[in-house]
């Protein structure tokens, strides 16, 4: 196996796979796994062929948030070297968050803390049932910050004040009761269910899903009023007179129907 802290593949279907690849360390991440990260997702996000990633990971642990060697090294940080450190975790997550092809994780064991925080920052999360999950950062003195965001956006504020404060453990079926993951698949099926997914994804328009997942960051939030009408007029106006909408509204048009 290779020694690459993450591992990059773009299959024949145009799939880009990303896997964490530090077994040995539960898949906790530090600065460097970062930085390949923010890289491997930006490689991936500008790449015409890839039309969706996965993320993924090697060993027993999806992830178990920071690594324990990078948690030292921070210790002796002064407050603005903190922030900076801290911003380069939060880049990652919003790479991951705003990459414009869809995104699924795959779950397949613990995922703690920082780990949580890259489940909830994809589009899709699919989990084994034997996955377990936890905040864990109250523990340790600290505060689920740079990842906040994306899990308060998947499991509300009210279940956030709960699982931010207690970090207490909680199952697969759990996370999908709160929203965190969209399905629960035994574990020898995990990857059953990701291409299920997978093959859905592959049937529908790379500009249009883009367009789609952008159109949930303009309008989740804001009020129904004149400008969200107009805005989302305007998105669908756009999508309409694309090549890739006429294209693909033309040919559904031409299909034969039944009698």
């Amino acid at each position: 196996m290779s020694d690459d802290v993450i591992l990059v593949e773009v299959d024949g279907s145009g799939v880009g796979w990303l896997t964490l690849n530090r077994p040995a360390t539960h898949n906790a991440f530090d600065d460097a796994l970062i930085a390949r990260m923010t890289e491997a997702l930006e490689g991936l996000g500008g790449n015409p062929d890839v039309r969706a990633a996965v993320l993924a990971a090697n060993g027993k642990s999806f992830s178990a948030g920071a690594d324990l060697g990078w948690m030292r090294r921070v210790a002796e940080y002064t407050f603005e070297q903190n922030v900076d450190d801290a911003m380069g975790l939060a880049r990652m997550l919003r790479t991951l968050d705003r990459l414009p092809k869809p995104t699924i994780a795959r779950v397949q064991g613990a995922a703690l803390g920082g780990g949580v925080g890259l489940v909830a920052a994809c589009d899709i999360a699919v989990a084994a049932d034997t996955a377990t999950f936890a905040l864990t950062e109250v523990k340790l003195g600290l505060v689920p910050g740079a990842i906040s965001p994306y899990v308060i956006a998947a499991i509300g504020a009210r279940q956030a004040r709960r699982y931010f404060l207690t970090a207490e453990r909680f199952d697969a079926a759990r996370a999908l009761d709160l929203g965190l993951v969209h399905l629960v698949a035994p574990a020898d099926g995990l990857d059953g269910a990701v291409g299920e997914l997978l093959e859905t994804l592959a049937t529908n328009g790379p500009q249009a899903m883009a367009g789609a997942k952008d159109l949930v960051y303009a309008i989740a939030g804001r009020p129904i009023d004149e400008d969200v009408m107009r805005e989302s007029a305007e998105r669908i106006a756009g999508a309409r007179a694309s090549d890739e909408g006429r294209a693909r509204v033309q040919t559904f048009l031409d299909r034969p129907r039944g009698g």
